[in-house]
């Protein structure tokens, strides 16, 4: 019987929210707090871990959102049954090249995948439209 080596995706994408381009004004505002009262250190570490327990991947079959730092939630969506893509971005975030992505297929009437803060979220609907059937 000959050993079949199990196919491995190729990564095109992957990131943890932004912390100072999704939202420099709150970064500030802690730094901040840092210099004058301390507090802002533990702030900063509590929204640094947030951000690390969130990891949006793209690959060349599917989209996968992963949450949680001591219990984990997977999401996961096959580009081919994706229906929906939305890309926001207010003023600043259009500046620092930082978005919110919202994916959807046909199945369900709420969105499956939402991953704000995430740097470069045009480039992620590029990726998934990549591997979406031609219509």
């Amino acid at each position: 019987m000959q050993d079949v080596e199990p196919t491995v995706e190729r990564i095109m994408y992957q990131s943890h929210p932004a912390m100072f381009k999704a939202r420099p004004f709150l970064f500030i505002l802690y730094v901040l707090l840092v210099a004058a009262l301390g507090v802002g250190v533990i702030l900063l570490a509590i929204w640094w871990v947030r951000t690390r327990a969130v990891t949006l991947t793209v690959t060349g079959r599917c989209t996968r959102l992963q949450t949680g730092l001591l219990s984990r939630v997977v999401k996961e969506l096959r580009h081919w049954d994706v229906r929906y893509i939305e890309v926001s971005q207010g003023f600043v975030q259009r500046l620092m090249n930082v978005g919110t992505v919202t994916i959807s297929s046909a199945a369900p009437a709420d969105a499956e995948i939402v991953a704000s803060g995430i740097p470069d979220p045009m480039r992620v609907k590029d990726l998934i439209n990549a591997g979406r059937p031609p219509e």
